[in-house]
């Protein structure tokens, strides 16, 4: 066998069509999951032992079950209670909801970590809970939840890949596609790998910016 390039070279369109599917439906399914995450994790915290419960049930059955097995369930168990969705859709939600689980519990450590005094002191000035999380809890956890988060972002690019299973032309179905046609096997795993790396280091880069950027924030002179 010989690695042959040019399999790659003609079909760049293809893959950097594919490149862009798997981009846009990890942070649009990254986004949607932090605010979801954040909401569920926010509910947890002050909605009491009514949504506590229902809550943390539903995010250790998320997080206790394979990504692959909630897609199947949505794609194709869907349409069993009147829920048929197309594969780009389907994979968009499936990616939300599993991040969210996820998010959660990123955001639920933050809010654990802030000092209670600070919330205390809050409370003496008659601040409301609305007020607290976004000019409290929110700047103080936000250096806290990053690293985490930025590492949860990696993840669900990884865990993207799965959505080729219900034929999103995402960038491993496309590829695969590529290498099974053109039976360039070795050639089609090299540049998934490369580009998928790319990728990675990418949003590992950016988070250690905002960090630093966080950190300058945090410790500048009033």
């Amino acid at each position: 066998m010989i690695f042959d390039p040019k399999v790659i070279l003609d079909h760049l369109p293809e893959i950097a069509s594919g490149a862009l599917t798997t981009l846009w439906i990890w942070i649009v399914g990254m986004l949607l999951g932090a605010a979801l995450g954040f909401l569920v994790a926010t509910g947890r915290r002050y909605g009491g032992r009514l949504l506590d419960l229902p809550l943390g049930l539903a995010v250790e059955v998320l997080r206790g079950t394979p990504f692959l097995i909630q897609i199947f369930l949505v794609y194709y168990g869907g349409p069993y209670v009147g829920l048929s969705l197309d594969p780009i859709p389907c994979g968009l939600i499936g990616l939300t909801i599993y991040a969210a689980a996820y998010c959660s519990e990123i955001f639920r450590a933050g809010f654990a970590a802030v000092p209670h005094g600070h919330v205390e002191a809050a409370e003496c000035l008659g601040l409301s809970r609305f007020q607290i999380v976004r000019r409290i809890l929110l700047p103080e956890m936000a250096l806290i939840v990053l690293p985490p988060f930025v590492n949860l972002a990696v993840i669900l690019l990884k865990e993207s890949a799965v959505l080729s299973i219900i034929t999103v032309p995402e960038l491993t179905a496309t590829v695969s596609a590529i290498g099974s046609q053109q039976y360039a096997f070795l050639e089609a795993i090299f540049v998934l790998a490369v580009i998928y790396w790319v990728i990675v280091e990418a949003a590992a880069w950016t988070g250690r910016m905002a960090e630093t950027r966080l950190n300058k924030l945090r410790f500048a002179a009033p």
